[in-house]
Protein backbone atom coordinates (compact mmCIF):
# COMPACT_ATOMS: atom_id res chain seq x y z
CA UNK A 1 0.00 0.00 0.00
CA UNK A 2 2.62 2.96 0.84
CA UNK A 3 4.30 1.56 -2.62
CA UNK A 4 1.16 2.22 -4.01
CA UNK A 5 0.10 5.31 -2.66
CA UNK A 6 2.82 7.34 -1.86
CA UNK A 7 4.44 7.27 -5.52
CA UNK A 8 0.75 8.63 -6.41
CA UNK A 9 1.08 11.36 -3.45
CA UNK A 10 4.39 12.43 -4.97
CA UNK A 11 3.40 13.13 -8.66
CA UNK A 12 0.18 14.49 -7.32
CA UNK A 13 1.71 17.31 -5.22
CA UNK A 14 4.61 17.08 -7.96
CA UNK A 15 2.24 18.29 -10.79
CA UNK A 16 0.14 20.93 -8.34
CA UNK A 17 3.96 22.41 -7.23
CA UNK A 18 6.17 22.29 -9.99
CA UNK A 19 5.23 25.81 -11.40
CA UNK A 20 6.33 27.16 -8.19
CA UNK A 21 9.46 25.31 -7.83
CA UNK A 22 10.49 26.94 -11.25
CA UNK A 23 9.09 30.16 -10.89
CA UNK A 24 12.05 29.91 -7.19
CA UNK A 25 14.62 28.12 -9.20
CA UNK A 26 14.45 25.64 -6.57
CA UNK A 27 18.08 23.31 -6.63
CA UNK A 28 17.11 19.68 -7.50
CA UNK A 29 18.79 18.27 -4.39
CA UNK A 30 16.62 20.47 -2.43
CA UNK A 31 13.63 18.88 -4.46
CA UNK A 32 15.07 15.39 -3.56
CA UNK A 33 15.48 16.39 0.00
CA UNK A 34 11.79 17.93 0.08
CA UNK A 35 10.03 14.78 -1.19
CA UNK A 36 11.67 12.18 0.97
CA UNK A 37 10.33 13.83 3.68
CA UNK A 38 7.25 13.58 1.99
CA UNK A 39 7.48 10.88 2.35
CA UNK A 40 8.24 9.78 5.68
CA UNK A 41 5.92 12.69 6.82
CA UNK A 42 2.97 11.52 5.16
CA UNK A 43 3.38 7.93 5.64
CA UNK A 44 4.09 8.65 9.62
CA UNK A 45 -0.14 10.22 9.07
CA UNK A 46 -1.38 7.78 7.21
CA UNK A 47 0.55 4.52 8.76
CA UNK A 48 -3.21 3.09 9.98
CA UNK A 49 -5.06 3.76 7.13
CA UNK A 50 -2.49 1.70 4.86
CA UNK A 51 -2.60 -1.14 7.34
CA UNK A 52 -6.04 -1.14 7.43
CA UNK A 53 -6.81 -1.24 3.62
CA UNK A 54 -3.99 -3.83 3.41
CA UNK A 55 -5.60 -6.34 6.31
CA UNK A 56 -8.71 -5.59 4.13
CA UNK A 57 -6.86 -6.67 0.99
CA UNK A 58 -5.26 -9.71 2.03
CA UNK A 59 -8.34 -11.11 4.04
CA UNK A 60 -10.84 -10.36 1.63
CA UNK A 61 -8.60 -12.48 -0.87
CA UNK A 62 -8.67 -14.97 1.71
CA UNK A 63 -12.48 -14.96 2.33
CA UNK A 64 -12.89 -15.20 -1.65
CA UNK A 65 -11.10 -18.59 -1.60
CA UNK A 66 -12.98 -20.06 1.26
CA UNK A 67 -9.61 -20.22 3.06
CA UNK A 68 -11.43 -18.61 6.43
CA UNK A 69 -14.03 -20.84 5.87
CA UNK A 70 -11.53 -24.23 6.12
CA UNK A 71 -10.18 -22.79 8.87
CA UNK A 72 -13.05 -22.12 11.03
CA UNK A 73 -14.68 -25.57 10.01
CA UNK A 74 -11.36 -27.29 11.07
CA UNK A 75 -11.91 -26.36 14.92
CA UNK A 76 -10.01 -22.79 14.32
CA UNK A 77 -10.93 -20.52 16.50
CA UNK A 78 -11.59 -16.84 15.68
CA UNK A 79 -9.31 -15.69 18.44
CA UNK A 80 -6.81 -17.81 16.97
CA UNK A 81 -7.41 -16.52 13.37
CA UNK A 82 -7.05 -13.49 14.49
CA UNK A 83 -3.48 -13.85 16.35
CA UNK A 84 -1.24 -12.92 13.22
CA UNK A 85 -3.31 -10.33 12.69
CA UNK A 86 -2.61 -8.86 16.59
CA UNK A 87 1.62 -10.17 16.32
CA UNK A 88 1.64 -8.18 12.63
CA UNK A 89 0.12 -5.04 13.89
CA UNK A 90 1.97 -5.20 17.28
CA UNK A 91 5.37 -5.28 14.54
CA UNK A 92 3.99 -2.10 12.68
CA UNK A 93 3.25 -0.70 15.34
CA UNK A 94 6.19 -0.52 17.37
CA UNK A 95 7.55 0.75 13.83
CA UNK A 96 4.81 3.66 13.78
CA UNK A 97 6.15 4.65 17.25
CA UNK A 98 9.81 5.11 16.77
CA UNK A 99 8.93 6.89 13.40
CA UNK A 100 6.29 9.10 15.11
CA UNK A 101 8.27 9.23 18.15
CA UNK A 102 12.09 10.17 16.23
CA UNK A 103 12.13 10.08 12.35
CA UNK A 104 9.15 11.44 11.63
CA UNK A 105 9.90 15.06 13.35
CA UNK A 106 12.99 15.10 11.37
CA UNK A 107 11.27 15.08 8.44
CA UNK A 108 8.41 16.94 9.55
CA UNK A 109 10.96 20.17 9.63
CA UNK A 110 12.54 19.77 6.48
CA UNK A 111 8.77 19.08 4.81
CA UNK A 112 7.50 22.33 6.38
CA UNK A 113 10.84 24.89 5.99
CA UNK A 114 11.15 23.39 2.10
CA UNK A 115 7.20 24.40 2.09
CA UNK A 116 7.32 27.68 3.76
CA UNK A 117 10.93 29.09 2.32
CA UNK A 118 9.75 28.69 -1.46
CA UNK A 119 5.80 27.36 -1.39
CA UNK A 120 4.05 29.63 0.57
CA UNK A 121 6.19 33.13 1.09
CA UNK A 122 3.20 35.06 1.31
CA UNK A 123 1.60 33.00 3.74
CA UNK A 124 1.47 33.81 7.71
CA UNK A 125 3.09 30.37 9.06
CA UNK A 126 3.69 32.26 12.79
CA UNK A 127 1.38 33.73 15.44
CA UNK A 128 1.69 37.70 14.73
CA UNK A 129 -1.64 38.65 16.38
CA UNK A 130 -1.81 39.61 20.29
CA UNK A 131 1.63 37.41 21.33
CA UNK A 132 1.94 37.19 24.78
CA UNK A 133 5.14 35.39 26.09
CA UNK A 134 6.57 34.38 29.57
CA UNK A 135 10.16 34.75 28.36
CA UNK A 136 11.85 33.56 31.69
CA UNK A 137 10.48 33.62 35.47
CA UNK A 138 10.68 37.65 35.59
CA UNK A 139 10.06 38.99 32.42
CA UNK A 140 6.90 38.90 30.47
CA UNK A 141 6.28 40.42 26.65
CA UNK A 142 3.33 41.52 24.45
CA UNK A 143 2.76 42.75 21.08
CA UNK A 144 -0.21 43.11 19.21
CA UNK A 145 0.25 42.67 16.18
CA UNK A 146 3.88 41.41 14.49
CA UNK A 147 5.06 41.22 10.73
CA UNK A 148 7.63 38.60 10.45
CA UNK A 149 8.79 40.11 6.99
CA UNK A 150 9.96 43.18 8.61
CA UNK A 151 10.68 42.34 11.67
CA UNK A 152 8.54 44.74 13.49
CA UNK A 153 5.62 45.11 15.63
CA UNK A 154 3.05 47.59 16.97
CA UNK A 155 1.58 48.20 20.59
CA UNK A 156 5.12 46.39 22.48
CA UNK A 157 4.87 46.56 26.48
CA UNK A 158 7.72 44.80 28.51
CA UNK A 159 7.10 43.84 32.27
CA UNK A 160 9.67 43.15 34.60
CA UNK A 161 9.28 41.19 38.23
CA UNK A 162 10.99 40.33 41.14
CA UNK A 163 9.00 38.30 42.87
CA UNK A 164 5.18 39.32 43.44
CA UNK A 165 6.74 42.88 42.72
CA UNK A 166 6.59 44.83 39.44
CA UNK A 167 10.19 46.60 39.04
CA UNK A 168 9.37 48.30 35.48
CA UNK A 169 7.43 48.06 32.65
CA UNK A 170 8.46 49.33 29.07
CA UNK A 171 5.98 50.40 26.61
CA UNK A 172 6.60 51.26 22.71
CA UNK A 173 3.97 51.69 19.87
CA UNK A 174 6.52 49.95 17.54
CA UNK A 175 9.06 47.64 17.89
CA UNK A 176 11.69 46.58 14.86
CA UNK A 177 14.15 44.11 15.45
CA UNK A 178 18.18 45.22 14.00
CA UNK A 179 19.63 42.45 12.35
CA UNK A 180 23.03 44.13 12.87
CA UNK A 181 23.71 44.58 16.12
CA UNK A 182 20.74 42.55 17.32
CA UNK A 183 19.01 45.12 19.35
CA UNK A 184 15.49 46.14 19.56
CA UNK A 185 14.59 49.90 18.67
CA UNK A 186 11.80 50.76 20.21
CA UNK A 187 9.52 54.23 18.52
CA UNK A 188 7.48 56.17 21.55
CA UNK A 189 9.59 54.43 24.29
CA UNK A 190 8.03 54.76 27.89
CA UNK A 191 9.37 53.01 31.06
CA UNK A 192 7.95 53.24 34.40
CA UNK A 193 10.30 52.57 37.12
CA UNK A 194 8.92 51.59 40.46
CA UNK A 195 10.77 51.94 43.89
CA UNK A 196 8.92 51.08 47.07
CA UNK A 197 6.34 53.81 46.52
CA UNK A 198 8.24 55.62 44.13
CA UNK A 199 7.62 55.94 40.64
CA UNK A 200 9.85 57.27 37.70
CA UNK A 201 8.79 57.78 34.19
CA UNK A 202 11.63 58.43 31.22
CA UNK A 203 10.29 58.76 27.88
CA UNK A 204 12.14 59.19 24.48
CA UNK A 205 10.89 59.09 20.87
CA UNK A 206 13.22 56.33 19.55
CA UNK A 207 15.63 54.39 22.27
CA UNK A 208 17.66 51.39 21.17
CA UNK A 209 17.80 48.47 23.63
CA UNK A 210 19.38 45.42 23.78
CA UNK A 211 16.32 43.18 25.49
CA UNK A 212 16.77 39.23 27.02
CA UNK A 213 14.51 37.91 24.54
CA UNK A 214 15.26 36.24 20.82
CA UNK A 215 13.09 37.10 17.93
CA UNK A 216 11.29 33.82 17.95
CA UNK A 217 10.17 34.90 21.03
CA UNK A 218 7.84 37.47 19.09
CA UNK A 219 7.04 35.12 16.19
CA UNK A 220 6.50 31.45 17.59
CA UNK A 221 6.42 28.73 15.20
CA UNK A 222 2.90 26.86 14.57
CA UNK A 223 4.42 23.62 13.33
CA UNK A 224 7.47 23.71 16.11
CA UNK A 225 6.45 21.09 18.04
CA UNK A 226 6.13 18.87 15.03
CA UNK A 227 9.79 19.17 14.50
CA UNK A 228 10.79 17.82 18.14
CA UNK A 229 11.63 14.47 19.20
CA UNK A 230 9.19 12.83 22.07
CA UNK A 231 12.02 13.91 24.68
CA UNK A 232 12.49 17.30 22.92
CA UNK A 233 9.07 18.21 22.78
CA UNK A 234 7.80 17.38 26.53
CA UNK A 235 10.41 20.23 27.56
CA UNK A 236 9.58 22.48 24.90
CA UNK A 237 5.78 22.18 26.07
CA UNK A 238 6.67 22.86 29.94
CA UNK A 239 8.69 25.99 28.79
CA UNK A 240 5.45 27.31 26.52
CA UNK A 241 3.09 26.41 29.34
CA UNK A 242 5.54 28.80 31.68
CA UNK A 243 5.91 31.32 28.70
CA UNK A 244 2.07 31.47 28.84
CA UNK A 245 1.64 30.29 25.00
CA UNK A 246 -1.81 30.52 23.35
CA UNK A 247 -0.75 27.22 20.85
CA UNK A 248 -0.62 24.78 23.67
CA UNK A 249 -3.51 22.84 22.55
CA UNK A 250 -1.74 22.47 19.11
CA UNK A 251 1.41 20.77 21.22
CA UNK A 252 -0.69 18.46 23.20
CA UNK A 253 -2.65 17.11 20.07
CA UNK A 254 0.75 16.72 18.36
CA UNK A 255 2.33 15.05 21.78
CA UNK A 256 -0.65 12.79 21.95
CA UNK A 257 -0.84 11.53 18.93
CA UNK A 258 2.34 10.23 19.20
CA UNK A 259 0.72 7.43 21.39
CA UNK A 260 -2.74 7.43 19.37
CA UNK A 261 -1.44 6.38 16.25
CA UNK A 262 0.09 3.09 17.58
CA UNK A 263 -3.14 2.16 19.68
CA UNK A 264 -5.46 3.22 16.42
CA UNK A 265 -3.27 0.29 14.25
CA UNK A 266 -4.63 -1.97 16.09
CA UNK A 267 -8.36 -1.17 16.39
CA UNK A 268 -8.42 -0.44 12.35
CA UNK A 269 -6.34 -4.05 12.39
CA UNK A 270 -9.55 -5.85 14.12
CA UNK A 271 -11.83 -3.83 12.41
CA UNK A 272 -10.27 -4.72 8.94
CA UNK A 273 -10.55 -8.62 10.09
CA UNK A 274 -13.82 -8.52 11.10
CA UNK A 275 -15.78 -6.48 8.16
CA UNK A 276 -13.41 -8.49 5.20
CA UNK A 277 -13.55 -11.98 6.75
CA UNK A 278 -17.07 -12.57 5.90
CA UNK A 279 -17.29 -13.96 2.22
CA UNK A 280 -19.81 -11.61 0.35
CA UNK A 281 -21.54 -11.60 -3.10
CA UNK A 282 -19.73 -8.44 -3.95
CA UNK A 283 -16.50 -9.71 -3.41
CA UNK A 284 -13.20 -7.52 -2.69
CA UNK A 285 -14.84 -4.17 -4.23
CA UNK A 286 -17.81 -4.35 -1.73
CA UNK A 287 -15.31 -4.89 1.59
CA UNK A 288 -13.17 -2.06 0.13
CA UNK A 289 -15.65 0.33 -0.36
CA UNK A 290 -16.96 -0.60 3.48
CA UNK A 291 -13.46 0.08 4.65
CA UNK A 292 -12.72 3.33 2.91
CA UNK A 293 -16.20 4.52 4.28
CA UNK A 294 -15.29 3.55 7.77
CA UNK A 295 -11.36 5.03 7.22
CA UNK A 296 -13.13 7.84 5.76
CA UNK A 297 -15.21 8.68 8.98
CA UNK A 298 -11.69 7.90 11.16
CA UNK A 299 -10.33 10.27 9.62
CA UNK A 300 -12.87 12.96 9.46
CA UNK A 301 -13.36 12.66 13.38
CA UNK A 302 -9.75 12.63 13.88
CA UNK A 303 -8.90 16.17 12.14
CA UNK A 304 -12.64 17.56 13.26
CA UNK A 305 -11.82 16.86 17.14
CA UNK A 306 -8.15 18.08 16.28
CA UNK A 307 -8.82 21.32 14.83
CA UNK A 308 -11.22 21.86 17.90
CA UNK A 309 -8.35 21.48 20.52
CA UNK A 310 -5.67 23.43 18.51
CA UNK A 311 -7.46 26.36 17.79
CA UNK A 312 -9.95 26.47 20.97
CA UNK A 313 -9.89 24.99 25.25
CA UNK A 314 -11.68 21.82 23.97
CA UNK A 315 -9.57 19.17 25.98
CA UNK A 316 -6.59 17.89 23.86
CA UNK A 317 -6.65 14.75 25.71
CA UNK A 318 -10.55 14.06 24.25
CA UNK A 319 -9.62 15.35 20.77
CA UNK A 320 -7.11 12.87 20.24
CA UNK A 321 -8.74 9.46 22.13
CA UNK A 322 -12.23 10.30 21.02
CA UNK A 323 -12.02 8.48 17.78
CA UNK A 324 -10.16 5.85 18.88
CA UNK A 325 -12.38 5.09 22.08
CA UNK A 326 -15.28 5.13 19.30
CA UNK A 327 -13.52 3.16 17.09
CA UNK A 328 -12.48 0.55 19.92
CA UNK A 329 -16.22 -0.17 20.67
CA UNK A 330 -16.98 -0.70 16.97
CA UNK A 331 -14.15 -3.06 16.88
CA UNK A 332 -15.53 -5.12 19.86
CA UNK A 333 -18.98 -5.09 18.29
CA UNK A 334 -17.71 -6.16 15.36
CA UNK A 335 -15.59 -8.44 16.56
CA UNK A 336 -18.32 -10.56 18.84
CA UNK A 337 -20.23 -10.42 15.24
CA UNK A 338 -17.72 -11.92 13.28
CA UNK A 339 -17.09 -15.00 15.80
CA UNK A 340 -20.83 -15.50 15.95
Amino acid sequence: MLLLFVPIGITVDLAEKVGKMLENDVPFGEVAYYYLDFTVYFANLLFPLFLFLSVIWFTSKLANNTEIVAFLSSGVSFSRFLRPYIIGATIVASFALFLGMYLAPIASQGFNEFKFKYLRKNRKVQQTRDVYQQINDNDYIYVSNFIPRNKSGQNFTYEHFEGNEMKYKIFASNIRYTEEDSTYQLTNYMKRSFNNSIETVERENRKQLDLPFELEDLTPVQYAAETKSYGDLLKFIAAEKRRGSPNIGRYEVVKLRKWSIPVSIFILTIIAVAVSSVKRRGGMGVNLAVGIAIAMIYVFFDKVFGVMAEQSNFSALVAVWFPNVIFGILAIYLLQNAKR
